[in-house]
């Protein structure tokens, strides 16, 4: 008799089991738990490459109208096409507890996947979404995407060429919560040597309302982005310099916290560069108090005077 109820308790276990993990794959509205319950918690860092993004999805199945109840329909048609035998399989989810929750999912047809990531508010609502990754690229490259513990999102490419040199392109993403949408942060490339020549700001489309936001420069090659920090006491910052016709550079971004009206500072934990910034009403003056090393090179410093430059009037055709 006890086996007997043993065998029926684990039987109607089962099937709630089953019925929980494939209801997400009927017509039928779903509750969010029960959507966001379809992604097992991804460990991280995370990594998948062409070879074997097929692979990574279990036999969890969501249907467009589940996915479209939580995705918009446009969306989800931009990645699963129109043709409804596209198959959309949960790979994991991604939850930091910072009001952002992100969802990736293949999107499959046959041998062809895409995997995507979708970016949900703290009410479970869609903000963004952004391609990780296919393996339909006929280039002759190994494609991958890395996520690390942040998240960061890096894409990138690589392949041996006939010089028997690995040839690489890694772009990086992360989600900004200002701008609601994914932002470019890093670009690393050696495919083409005039790419090498482009200078990416991490911090260029962040939010610049506050006081002293804005650009700050030289020319092109020397110069700092201020941009709107965390509180009223805080900036974001992105500095580059190339010194004696290039054979000095120095490269840091990182937060400056405003000790007056006019003056802030640059320390973070572990790290042995300080640097003090003070703020006028057309420059600011840099300089550098520790040891920063590890951002520069070592015949130069962190030591200059940057102009403020005008901000383009809206409607303005310069």
């Amino acid at each position: 008799m006890p086996k007997a109820w043993l065998a029926l308790f684990l039987l109607i276990s089962f099937s709630a089991c089953k019925g929980k993990k494939t209801a997400v794959s009927g017509d039928a509205p779903v509750k969010t738990n029960d959507f966001l319950a379809a992604f097992p918690t991804l460990t991280l860092p995370f990594q998948a490459a062409d070879t074997n993004v097929q692979k990574l999805a279990d036999t969890t199945v969501i249907s467009h109208k589940v996915m479209s109840q939580f995705v918009p329909d446009s969306v989800v048609t931009l990645f699963a096409g129109k043709d409804t035998k596209t198959k959309i399989h949960p790979i994991g989810k991604i939850d930091k507890g910072s009001g952002e929750l992100y969802l990736l999912a293949n999107f499959s047809q046959g041998k062809k996947t895409k995997l995507v990531a979708f970016v949900l508010d703290k009410k479970d609502k869609y903000i963004t979404a952004l391609p990780l990754l296919s393996n339909s690229n006929d280039d002759g490259h190994r494609h991958y995407v890395n996520i690390n513990r942040e998240p960061t999102f890096t894409i990138g490419r690589e392949k041996i060429s006939a010089e028997n040199q690995l040839l690489y392109t890694r772009n990086g993403y992360a989600f900004n919560s200002s701008a609601a949408a994914f932002i470019a942060i890093t670009n690393e490339t050696n495919e083409d040597a005039h790419k090498n020549t482009d200078i990416i700001n991490p911090i260029d489309t962040l939010p610049r309302k506050n006081k002293y936001s804005g650009e700050y420069a030289e020319n092109k090659k020397n110069f700092i982005s201020i941009r709107d920090g965390r509180n009223a006491s805080t900036y974001q910052f992105f500095l580059h310099f190339e010194k004696n016709d290039g054979q000095c550079t120095g490269e840091l971004k990182g937060e400056l916290v405003m000790r007056d009206d006019r003056k802030a500072i640059f320390h973070e934990n572990g790290d042995p560069c300080v640097i003090d910034f003070t703020f006028s009403s057309s420059d600011i003056i840099i300089k550098e108090q520790g040891s920063c090393g590890n951002h520069r090179g070592m015949r130069c410093q962190f030591n200059d005077t940057y102009r403020k430059k005008k901000e383009k009037k809206k409607g303005s055709k310069v």
